[in-house]
């Protein structure tokens, strides 16, 4: 049948085999000029990621010792660019575009707007946003808070953008107004890894150094594309295949940046002879990396190829482990991860000539319901031939925002430790309440069912950001208050409460009045952050400045609010006394490149958990098994995309250009559902409430792994249940979502 032809349908070519290179560099510094023109491009790029200048508002991958002069990736100098544009959004555009014009504008087109320059109200009944003073608006605020029945009757949510000094003074405030409900970015992307590692080796936080990399025999790269979402990662893949290493890939979708690297700085990548990365390719099925890891701890033990000294020194349930992995089943790994036996033996030799493993994954293995399983068995794995607490080995967790580990260092959590909660309260003299809060699916749940009636939304775009859109959408719009402390306009700001505040905050490229922030980076590493272009409206204010004037407001509790706000110092001080791993915090942030925080089982092969020692875990298999005619859907980011924000509208490692609504299909998925490519079809997801359903996608023959298809999000996070969860963590399932494709009417 032909497909049905629509003048916005994306132009489909050939998949791209190699990523960066010349292009690259041409269209990062073609969009960083239409953003802020050629001074302001040079000057700001100038100084991404250097010691003296500001942390890139993009991903969190760390930097070396020895920084190139232009120390950013193609999708760093889009995220700077729309940052520091001189593009802004003033009362005037309010004027004319009303909350529900703003909630039905693309996500491209909100992007493309502007700087918020005002700070904005929208009343109760009233359909546009009117200009208001702070004053007004932080005293709209804390009369509301105030005036609630409990303070859980309000949630605090957190983006991982947020500054420590802010993130500290944030959390800080939330608990002397009496709750903990502080749900954050990281409760939607790795929350699983945080959950497994700490079971396991007792600290949510990867293990290994940037200098690890480099020395590792073999680097399996797990469920992650590292070339669109942290394209300086490729980076030091290259120097350590170059150094000997073996690289496998674990995905089930083949991503460019890890079959050919052209690194823009060196002449080899511009002239497009680059590196190639992965040497050997494995197209699992989507939700199979529990199997295939389970597979390869039965063959490391069935060889006797544990490294039994290790074993015996510093870990604990080996016995268990080893019985449980005599069982495994071939079949069921099979079935589960659509690989042949041989390709998964094949991996175990080179496993076997490896002394130095490191495993690196992201959120293709942290959005399924098993994920926290899958990542402790990826612990099992490593811990087999004591690859933790070794230079050149380790576990990576490889986090998205730039400081959505620090922020959750710096006490952001819905369930805070009574140590972090001890210390808090000493330092500060109260008693910071005890119950858990919300995380970001309980805050939905509670919003939609009246137990909650303020949202705060500290950066970030939450209803795009979130799963279930509907149901999101309509929690958010039962709320008496919603507030939105935001750099840029997105569609947060037109699903609103009865009243709605949208507050101007600085970024990361902005003049802070002189201060300056810090950041810890995906490994670790804590460095500062000094902005310096100055802000394109006056009424532009700090997060730590938002924060310390709403407290002030709504608290009888005077905690240091005004000295904390003129000096970030006094709150780092306040950070070195209450967090471990801070002391003389003001003094060491200042060294040029910061310092590195510590980490017991990288450091010394001290693990803190019940055992004292690193656990080896069980972990049962389930196969993901659907009904015939369906697909397992995972939703992914496109090459002009960062998490929610949409740089432009094509992706074209993947060969998609002008458009978005597309499904990836394998080809013979295609035929088997009597579908051509480049029909349009409707996505339907199905769960046991009933369907959700993403209208109008084009079908994209694809080769991604048989019984997979894949969408972009947000688009297709009205697909994803609000109630389908991993285990434990309660991440939505983002990469494991059951969906038929029906051609559309």
């Amino acid at each position: 049948m032909a497909s049905r032809k629509r003048p916005t349908e994306p132009r489909v070519t050939a998949p791209k085999d190699h990523a960066a290179g010349l292009p690259a560099v041409g269209i990062a510094l073609r969009m960083a000029v239409e953003q802020m023109g050629v001074t302001r491009t040079a000057k700001t790029l100038l100084r991404v990621n250097q010691k003296s200048g500001f942390d890139c508002p993009g991903c969190a991958w760390p930097e070396g010792d020895h920084r190139h002069v232009a120390e950013f990736c193609e999708n760093g100098a889009k995220a700077v660019a729309e940052e520091a544009t001189i593009r802004r959004v003033t009362p005037e555009f309010f004027a004319r575009q009303s909350a529900a014009q703003i909630a039905r504008g693309s996500d491209y087109w909100l992007g493309q707007q502007g700087r918020l320059t005002s700070p904005m109200l929208l009343r109760e009944g009233a359909t546009h946003y009117e200009p208001v003073s702070w004053a007004e608006a932080i005293g709209l605020t804390a009369r509301t808070l105030r005036g609630l029945a409990s303070p859980d009757e309000a949630v605090f949510y957190t983006s991982g953008r947020t500054s420590n000094e802010a993130a500290f003074a944030y959390q800080l405030f939330v608990r002397a107004f009496g709750t903990n409900n502080l749900p954050d970015c990281s409760n939607m992307c790795h929350e699983s890894s945080g959950s497994a590692l700490i079971q396991t080796i007792g600290i949510g936080k990867g293990s290994v150094h940037l200098t690890d990399l480099p020395e590792a025999d073999l680097v399996f790269v797990v469920g992650q594309n590292p070339g669109t979402n942290h394209p300086r990662m490729l980076s030091a893949l290259e120097e350590a295949k170059k150094r000997g290493a073996r690289i496998v890939t674990v995905n089930p979708l083949p991503e460019a940046g890890l079959m050919r690297f052209d690194n823009p700085q060196k002449p080899a990548g511009l002239a497009g002879h680059g590196t190639r990365l992965t040497d050997l390719f494995l197209q699992i099925r989507l939700n199979g990396d529990l199997a295939f890891f389970q597979a390869l701890n039965h063959l490391i033990i069935d060889d006797d190829a544990v490294d039994h000294e290790f074993v015996a020194a510093h870990t604990a349930g080996y016995p268990e482990f080893a019985a449980a992995a005599a069982k495994l089943d071939w079949a069921e790994v099979l079935e589960a991860t659509g690989l042949e036996r041989a390709e998964i033996e094949q991996v175990h030799q080179e496993v076997l000539r490896s002394s130095k493993i490191i495993v690196c994954w992201a959120m293709g293995l942290t959005q399924h319901k098993n994920s926290v399983a899958t990542i402790r068995e990826i612990v099992d794995f490593l811990l087999l031939r004591g690859n933790i607490g070794r230079p050149g080995a380790g576990v990576c967790p490889v986090r998205g925002h730039s400081n959505v580990q620090g922020d959750r260092t710096m006490g952001i959590y819905e369930k805070p430790s009574p140590a972090f909660l001890d210390a808090l309260g000493a330092e500060f003299g109260f008693t910071p309440p005890r119950e858990h809060g919300h995380d970001t699916v309980e805050s939905i749940r509670a919003m939609r069912d009246g137990r909650v009636k303020v949202f705060f939304g500290m950066g970030g775009n939450f209803v795009r950001a979130t799963p279930d859109s509907a149901v999101t959408e309509a929690a958010l719009r039962g709320c008496d208050l919603t507030v939105q402390v935001s750099t840029k306009l997105n569609r947060s700001h037109g699903v609103t409460g009865r009243q709605a505040l949208i507050l101007p905050a600085l970024g990361r490229t902005d003049d802070d009045a002189g201060r300056f922030v810090t950041v810890e980076d995906s490994m670790s590493a804590v460095h500062a952050s000094r902005g310096t272009l100055t802000p394109l409206s006056k009424l532009m204010r700090s997060e730590v400045d938002i924060v310390c004037d709403l407290a002030a407001a709504t608290l009888d509790l005077d905690l240091g609010w005004k000295e904390m706000a003129a000096d970030y110092d006094v709150i780092r001080d306040h950070i070195s006394r209450v967090v471990p791993g801070f002391a003389d915090f003001n003094a060491r942030v200042r060294e040029p490149g910061g310092f590195v925080l510590p980490h017991g089982p990288r450091d010394s092969r001290t693990f803190a958990t019940a055992s004292g020692r690193a656990n080896f875990t069980v972990n049962p298999l389930e196969v993901l098994r659907v009904p015939e005619g369906r697909l397992i859907l995972q939703t992914v980011r496109s090459h002009d995309q960062y998490n929610t924000t949409i740089y432009g509208l094509d992706d074209r490692y993947r060969g998609i250009r002008g458009g978005r609504k597309v499904v990836f299909v394998n080809p013979a998925d295609l035929g088997a559902l009597g579908l051509a490519d480049g029909e349009t079809v409707d996505l339907v997801s199905e769960w046991s409430d009933g369907e959700r359903i993403a209208h109008g996608f084009r079908t994209v023959s694809y080769p991604t792994a048989r019984g997979c298809c894949a969408a972009y999000f947000p688009e297709t996070n009205v697909l994803v249940p609000l109630d389908s969860t991993a285990d434990t963590s309660n991440t939505p399932t983002s990469k494991s979502v059951v969906v038929r494709l029906v051609k559309s009417a």
